[in-house]
């Protein structure tokens, strides 16, 4: 398995992690085609499908909060992003 799917199937576990890099998660992103942008207000605009989400970027540490986990895992999931999807 890939780096990329493990950081994507990351945002589908359950119980949430509360364990996940947002720098390598973008990465990921960028990797199945997202356009991932970072604003001057500590947030990275995600645009896959034409289709946009606002991540707020932890301060002062790279892992996510939970909630932004389970915010971002609707998004995929609404864009056709899912483990099931991925190559």
């Amino acid at each position: 398995m890939s780096k990329h799917k493990s950081k994507i199937e990351k945002i589908f576990e359950h119980p949430t992690s509360g364990n996940i890099d947002y720098k390598k998660l973008i990465h990921a992103l960028e990797h199945y085609n997202a356009k991932v942008e970072l604003t001057k207000k500590h947030h990275a605009k995600i645009i896959i499908n034409n289709e946009e989400y606002s991540m707020p970027i932890p301060h002062g540490e790279s892992v996510l909060p939970k909630e932004t986990v389970v915010e971002l895992r609707k998004f995929l999931t609404k864009v056709g992003l899912t483990p099931e999807n991925l190559d």
